[in-house]
């Protein structure tokens, strides 16, 4: 399921010798470390060639300065999210969430993601790289999720391509702004009850989601 598009892949139109998914992998993780400990202002490509052990022009061959490093940084530990079939449309979304929620509480995950964020507010590229690297590519959970379903009979076939394209980035959204706002801005728990809560929601809407995820709503 990882996208062929991943950082251990070589960029088009480079020559010379095959890279090293050993050297990327370090390479990566050194960035996160620095981050965690040093912060997106102090970061220097020159910190993370000497975490990892590489020459800095193995950094430079690779990428052409720390916002690409930094995103596909970033990007590598979204790439490790996947989606096992959990037999339901409504499991597999409270699967992904929790196992969102669990990865931003990792100290460089947090700490990586609203770095570049922050960061690609002044920077139009990084936020083109930031899309492309993370968004886009996290996005194959949804169409994952999506096509199940739809096999299972639990949600039905689009024919419009666009349509379909359309609701899939919708979907994403609502999951990812809402999980990320709720760890990382507002600070509260992503736990089972608030996620079965919120894809209640997501399945059902705000009529429908008056029950709640534990049956009727009690009377008043």
């Amino acid at each position: 399921m990882r996208n062929p598009s991943s950082a251990t892949s070589s960029p088009p139109g480079r020559t010379g010798r095959p890279r090293s998914a050993a050297a990327d992998a370090a390479i990566l993780a050194a960035t996160r470390d620095a981050l965690v400990e040093l912060g997106w202002s102090k970061l220097t490509m020159g910190d993370v060639s000497a975490r990892a052990g590489v020459a800095k022009t193995t950094l430079y061959r690779r990428w052409s300065g720390k916002n690409e490093l930094v995103v596909d940084a970033v990007a590598e530990l979204f790439d490790s999210l996947e989606l096992p079939d959990r037999g339901s449309l409504e499991a597999d979304i409270e699967y992904v969430v929790l196992r969102f929620a669990e990865l931003l509480r990792r100290p460089e995950a947090r700490t990586a993601l609203m770095a570049v964020v922050a960061e690609s507010t002044r920077d139009e590229a990084l936020r083109d790289r930031i899309r492309s690297a993370i968004v886009d590519r996290q996005k194959r959970l949804v169409v994952l999720g999506r096509e199940r379903a739809q096999a299972r009979g639990e949600l039905p076939y689009e024919e419009d391509e666009s349509v379909a394209a359309r609701t899939t980035d919708l979907i994403f959204d609502v999951i990812a702004g809402t999980v990320v706002h709720r760890a990382l801005v507002s600070s509260e728990p992503v736990d089972e009850l608030w996620v079965a809560t919120f894809t209640t929601l997501l399945m059902h809407g705000l009529q429908g989601s008056a029950a709640g995820p534990s049956g009727p709503a009690p009377a008043v």
